[in-house]
């Protein structure tokens, strides 16, 4: 009797840059790999590896993840949206062209310019491993209205992966598809597309503890945050030409000790992140304070901001983007990190006078005010009340609610409940998340690749919009008119 071949796939997804987690997951993957035999074992992280909150990652621009990715043994991983939606591609070729001893495989994101996928980037891969022909595609969150701003012709992965499946299956014994699409998505290519072995899933950050086996398919992810090490053990009948077994479960890496040498490594990228972020970007005449429940100058000052980035009328964020106030002096770009870690972007739409007026309502509300938040970019604690510019509010404190406001003026004129406003905001907004109506507007224009420190950083260095932003907005009743 022939002997079966056993392969072990071990899987990450979603670290978001959790670097204290990664000696632990190196530990994992090390101990893992000792038991089956490197020759046996296959190592793929499936997306947003990186998160551009963490000083380890901004100030070393996606390097100390690269860096880590090489060192832990990984052999291949895909995109997530944070990688391909935070940096530009000159920054992407730098990463996973030049600095990744890996295979970046993910076949749904050619270049805009010339229709085929970077030289850094594979549609498929086929691996040699325990005898075994293995075969990976990868395949990353299919966000067109953003991935264009970036010169990305991003592709719906239904379209782009069944072929691949239909032309790699009679090529290799094992077919896995590194899918950075959620759930749902990895339910139904499971479904639909037969010939796929082994689905590893990322991007809802769901944990499947148990696999799904779904027709002949197995479905995997290992949740968030690098908690846990996915691990998938294949035999192969080479008799019957065909899997035998597949069995999947998930590792929990709080246990584990730490790798020294990631320890390390993360320690030694993190003094030149930190050298490089503590660089001066903006000095300030005078302190700016901030508040996430009622007004403040630095909550006006990025609503400003937006409202001139986006060439909008109306400028509307809410409080919770920002994590603190700042001082005056110097602030550097460690400084700018910390109070607005969320890589949210810029955004321009329109919306009719009652819908604003909806949010704006809202956002007197505590249980609006204090609506956690998670995902959708957000990185912050609280939803907060909403920073504006370009209107005045006039309202009632102890009013009944959603009916607290008086009046509303924009550039000096009564709001027009039908008339459609220019608004500049942030990407958050249109997913239907924090306040309900402003998930309503038409015609979104996302401004990429920057964030909102970036438009906050422009206004620091702005001495009229420093003063403008302590201009109050929000007049209660009874209020003194003049500026305070």
């Amino acid at each position: 009797m022939i002997e079966r071949k056993r392969l072990r796939v071990l899987h990450t997804n979603d670290i978001h840059s959790h670097f204290e987690q990664m000696p632990r997951i190196a530990s994992v993957l090390r101990r893992l790999r000792a038991e089956a035999g490197e020759e046996k074992t296959l190592t793929l992280d499936i997306g947003d590896h990186i998160d551009r909150m963490r000083p380890e990652t901004e100030g070393t621009n996606g390097r100390t993840n690269i860096g880590v990715l090489n060192a832990s043994g990984y052999e291949a991983v895909t995109l997530g949206n944070n990688e391909g939606l935070s940096y530009t591609e000159d920054v992407l070729s730098e990463l996973y062209g030049r600095q990744a001893s890996f295979a970046t495989v993910i076949c749904n994101l050619p270049a805009s310019a010339t229709g085929a996928l970077p030289p850094w980037a594979l549609p498929y891969h086929i691996v040699q491993k325990a005898g075994l022909r293995v075969g990976l595609i990868g395949v990353t969150a299919c966000f067109p209205e953003f991935y264009n701003l970036l010169g990305w012709d991003v592709r719906e992965p239904f379209d782009v992966v069944p072929p691949l499946v239909r032309q790699l299956r009679p090529e290799v014994d094992v077919l896995i598809v590194m899918s950075h699409l959620g759930l749902r998505n990895d339910e139904r290519m499971a479904a639909e597309v037969p010939g796929i072995d082994l689905i590893l899933g990322g991007h809802t950050h769901h944990l499947l503890e148990e696999p799904l086996r779904i027709g002949g398919t197995l479905v995997c992810a290992a949740g968030k945050y690098g908690q846990y090490v996915g691990v998938v053990d294949l035999e192969w009948d080479p008799a019957e030409q065909k899997l035998a077994r597949a069995e999947a479960s998930v590792q929990a890496v709080a246990s584990e000790p730490e790798d020294e040498e990631i320890r390390s490594l993360i320690g030694q990228y993190g003094l030149r992140a930190a050298a490089e972020l503590d660089r001066e970007v903006a000095r300030l005449p005078i302190e700016m304070p901030f508040d996430w429940y009622v007004e403040s100058p630095l909550g006006n000052l990025l609503a400003g901001g937006l409202r001139r980035w986006t060439g909008a009328e109306i400028g509307l964020v809410n409080a919770g983007q920002l994590l603190g106030g700042l001082p005056q002096g110097p602030v550097s770009a460690d400084m700018l990190l910390q109070l607005c870690p969320s890589p949210i972007n810029p955004c321009r739409m329109k919306l009719t006078g009652t819908r604003l007026l909806r949010a704006l309502e809202e956002s007197l509300l505590p249980e609006f005010m204090d609506k956690p938040l998670y995902g959708y970019g957000f990185r912050g604690k609280v939803l907060g009340t909403l920073c504006i510019d370009g209107l005045t509010v006039h309202y009632d404190p102890e009013g009944a609610d959603y009916a607290k406001i008086r009046a509303v003026d924009v550039g000096g004129q009564p709001l027009e409940a039908e008339r459609q406003y220019l608004v500049g905001s942030i990407d958050m907004f249109t997913f239907r998340v924090g306040f309900t109506s402003l998930g309503e507007g038409t015609e979104p224009q996302f401004f990429l690749p920057e964030f909102l420190r970036d438009v906050l950083l422009r206004e620091l260095r702005d001495e009229a919009s420093l003063q403008r932003s302590f201009s109050r907005r929000w007049r209660a009743v009874g209020e003194s008119p003049h500026e305070t």
